[in-house]
């Protein structure tokens, strides 16, 4: 247990006692000195707790190198074309992408600009120290102001919208309303407590005939933080710019799992999947399912035309069989490309959503 709590109990003082549970996950996961993600020993990888698709290798930065440069050579997007990374973490990711475009396509690699999207000062350091040798052509954006209006260029991210903070509903099956899950000290800890609805937009819309036979207490997400963040990032691009994001969940419509009647919401602790949530706040990363259908029409109603959704397998092997031995197939390349794409690995679990502006 480390100093959060404290931050915790500031912003319950401030909030009456209760704090809803996507202002927890907030404080959780990016206070800017206690935060989950200010902590480099939750570095992903087999010392952190969790993988991602760069804890495999460079393979995964190389094949997404090979569709950026398709891209980025448009004429459109004029001499000096942009790309964005947002949740970059320690710059793994970034150093994995600049190198395969300054060794497959160095002429384009040499205009490309690089921009982290980045807030937080602890992360922009680790991202530094990994991307010194392309320090020249890396700039940092601590927000969206920071970036060029329009964009020329491409804007992604690679499981970020997962842990931005969702806002957790329950269902009141006696009084036929959703309620917002929130949190409150108890003993020895934190506690569930029930909310009236902090907006009442957040209410899903669904058909009375369902909401009827819903069960008491069935739980979803919404996830207001993702798709404000998907829009914001849609209405920054010029014409010929693309959106793209990797990461997991559902590509298909709907609220509602009823496989799932407590939700996607999870927690991980040392690769171990947790039952508390509110526990070791700061301590476990807090995650849920990307509702991609919500997501790809936040997109559309910003003026996207969708160009990919589909599982990350696919997609990926799509890239491979295109590049075929420009790839240079080693055991170990091998091993990666698996581990991307079998479904009992990545492939089925992560989806890839690409949007462009007409």
């Amino acid at each position: 247990m480390n100093e959060l709590p404290r931050a915790l109990q500031l912003a319950l003082e401030s909030s009456g006692g209760a704090l809803t549970f996507a202002r927890f996950m907030e404080l959780a996961l990016y206070h800017p000195e206690l935060g989950y993600y200010e902590r480099r020993e939750h570095t992903p990888g087999r010392r952190g707790d969790f993988f991602t698709s760069v804890s495999t290798g460079p393979l995964f930065g190389e094949l997404l190198a090979h569709r950026f440069a398709r891209w980025l050579a448009e004429p459109v997007l004029g001499e000096h074309p942009a790309l964005v990374e947002a949740g970059a973490h320690d710059g793994r990711l970034a150093a994995d992408v600049l190198t395969a475009l300054h060794q497959h396509y160095p002429e384009l690699a040499r205009r490309v600009v690089y921009y982290v999207l980045e807030p937080s000062d602890t992360r922009a350091a680790w991202q530094a120290e990994t991307l010194a040798s392309f320090a020249a052509q890396v700039r940092r954006a601590r927000s969206w102001e920071d970036l060029p209006r329009p964009l020329r260029g491409v804007i992604y991210s690679n499981e970020l919208l997962d842990a931005l903070p969702v806002h957790r509903l329950g269902w009141d099956a006696a009084r036929q309303e959703w309620f917002e899950w929130g949190v409150r000290p108890g003993c020895g800890g934190l506690v569930w407590t029930r909310l009236a609805l902090s907006s009442p937009a957040l209410a899903p819309d669904l058909p009375q005939v369902l909401l009827e036979v819903l069960p008491e207490g069935f739980t979803v997400e919404a996830p207001v933080a993702a798709l404000e963040w998907w829009r914001t990032a849609a209405l920054l691009l010029a014409p010929g710019g693309r959106l793209m994001t990797l990461d997991y969940g559902s590509a298909q419509a709907g609220t509602l799992d009823p496989r799932r009647p407590q939700g996607t919401l999870r927690a991980f602790w040392r690769h171990t999947l947790q039952d508390d949530l509110l526990a070791r706040p700061g301590e476990q990363d807090l995650t849920a399912d990307v509702n991609f259908a919500a997501v790809e029409e936040a997109g559309r109603a910003a003026g996207l035309v969708t160009e990919t959704l589909e599982k990350q397998g696919p997609f990926l092997t799509r890239l491979a069989l295109e590049l075929g031995e420009k790839l240079a197939w080693t055991a170990a390349r091998r091993r990666q490309f698996m581990t991307l794409t079998h479904p009992q690995h990545m492939g089925e679990r992560f989806c890839v959503l690409v949007q462009r502006r007409p």
